[in-house]
């Protein structure tokens, strides 16, 4: 897909998405966003009973890194068709969900929030931990062009949160809706230790340590929910190994599967790993 320019895509070059996520660190927040999106009921009950992330869950990452580069940095028709395949995937997506007995659906608002939210966020949360601070400002700036995007999948633009303070409220108000279901629990651990079938075996290194810095990045209290909290030592020294190399860190995953890159600058650093230029400034 070719560099948009300014005016052609929902977000351009002068956005902070495509600072945040078109640095590589980025690949941990989608991996971040994956153990906290488990914990909403209703969005796990849609992943455990319709996703076959098991046995093809690298094709699932390179779908989801696929709408995420095409929202985020294509034009509006590369963005709008890649919105409008989710929306048809997410028609089928419905059923009961077996931990709280109510129905749930990909369409609906409440759960396509809480997914783009934590998505969103997460991407934002890695950034500040391991490449560097941010303002208010930007941030604020931030979320506003995550609501710009958010409604292609049929979310009410209105009810996306376009501030730092709107996130957070946003996050308190849903904290007393989130449990750890046996399928959570599966699906947490199934980032944290990928088995080591024939599609994950060439990533088992790279992966377990992209999962850990995930790790280190989710609130304490969700990780102690979800059963999976470390030593405060612990994620301070994963955050100070990670920091240094942060543009570095991709490397093996990227040498293997360049599809999974988010964004410009992840691309120019698969690229570079295949010895044809240096990694992007």
């Amino acid at each position: 897909m070719s560099e948009p320019e300014a005016h052609d895509g929902y977000l351009g070059p002068d956005s902070v998405a495509w600072k945040l996520i078109g640095h590589p660190i980025s690949i941990i927040g989608g991996l971040r966003a994956l153990i906290v999106q488990a914990l909403h009921p209703l969005a796990m009950a849609g992943v455990a009973q319709h996703s076959d992330y098991r046995n093809r869950s690298v094709d699932r990452l390179r779908r989801t890194a696929y709408y995420v580069t095409a929202t985020v940095f294509g034009d509006r028709a590369t963005a709008d068709a890649a919105a409008a395949r989710v929306r048809r995937i997410h028609r089928s997506i419905r059923g009961i969900d077996p931990v709280t007995g109510r129905a749930y659906s990909a369409d609906d608002p409440e759960t396509q929030l809480w997914v783009h939210c934590v998505e969103w966020h997460s991407f934002l949360a890695v950034y500040r931990a391991y490449v560097g601070r941010l303002t208010t400002e930007e941030q604020d700036r931030y979320h506003a062009e995550g609501a710009r995007v958010a409604p292609l999948v049929g979310l009410p633009a209105e009810m996306v949160p376009r501030t730092v303070a709107e996130q957070r409220e946003y996050f308190a108000s849903v904290r007393p809706q989130l449990c750890v279901s046996e399928p959570a629990l599966e699906a947490i651990d199934f980032v944290l230790n990928p088995p080591l079938t024939r599609e994950l075996l060439p990533y088992q290194v790279p992966v377990r340590l992209v999962a850990r810095a995930a790790l280190a990045t989710v609130p304490r209290d969700l990780r102690r929910l979800a059963g999976i909290d470390q030593p405060s030592v612990l994620d301070a020294a994963t955050v100070a190994a990670v920091r240094p190399a942060a543009a570095l860190l991709t490397l093996p995953l990227l040498r293997e599967a360049p599809s999974l890159a988010l964004g410009r600058e992840t691309r120019a650093v698969s690229i570079a790993a295949r010895g044809k230029l240096r990694p992007a400034a």
